[in-house]
């Protein structure tokens, strides 16, 4: 289950829902792969494409890279 869903089910639980959340809350990144994420979606991890200051995921790139002036080879 994610964090966020056992929050929900907790949430009426005030002393089980505080220290859920202070054992088991996510680390804030200053770096690495998860502190990237793409600007129009929101994903993280793999596929960011972070070159030029893009920072478009690989999928959303696909979608306006002609809009951003790229080509596609042949």
């Amino acid at each position: 289950m994610s964090y966020e869903a056992v929050l929900d089910q907790i949430k009426h639980k005030k002393g089980k829902k505080e220290k859920f959340e202070k054992h088991n809350a996510p680390k804030k990144r200053d770096f690495g792969k998860e502190k990237k994420e793409c600007r129009r979606c929101g994903r993280t991890g793999r596929g960011v494409i972070s070159k030029y200051g893009l920072n478009y995921c690989r999928q959303c790139f696909r979608e306006i890279a002609e809009e951003l002036g790229f080509e596609q080879l042949k």
